[in-house]
């Protein structure tokens, strides 16, 4: 029989510790490297390429183009209170590009606004479905 002086388990220890060691070793060169290098150097050529665009001016002297018509005005929605010549009180809503034009248009049905209100935009109540069933009233005779 063979004398070994060193254990299987100090063997096993010391065989753990050399790859520890060596990877840890391996990974310090490897990180010194890489965080050591630079960036290479890239010779810096300005490039431009011209684009090859060409504007054709005719078309504002077409007539598709001379007979565009604007886009209409967005008409607001008011809440008026007027009086008519007999001293009648009115309320109602109409629909203007502005609260002058809303007015001269109130003029114009023969009616003397009080008050012009801009109706408010949205609901108070978002849960509350667009058209819902009145409920039925049951009227004792």
């Amino acid at each position: 029989m063979a004398v070994v002086f060193i254990s299987p388990k100090q063997r096993q220890k010391t065989f753990i510790a050399i790859i520890v060691i060596l990877l840890v070793l391996f990974l310090v060169v490897l990180s010194l490297r890489v965080f050591s290098s630079k960036p290479r150097e890239v010779p810096s050529a300005i490039v431009f390429n011209k684009a090859k665009t060409v504007i054709d001016m005719k078309i504002f002297n077409s007539d598709q183009f001379k007979n565009l018509q604007p886009f209409t005005e967005m008409e607001i929605r008011y809440n008026y209170k007027a009086v008519t010549k007999d001293n009648k009180q009115v309320i109602g809503v109409i629909s203007a590009v502005s609260s002058d034009q809303a007015s001269e248009m109130l003029l114009s049905m023969g009616l003397t606004a009080s008050e012009i209100k801009e109706v408010e935009i949205g609901r108070d109540n978002p849960f509350v479905p667009y058209y819902s069933a009145a409920p039925v009233l049951k009227v004792k005779k």
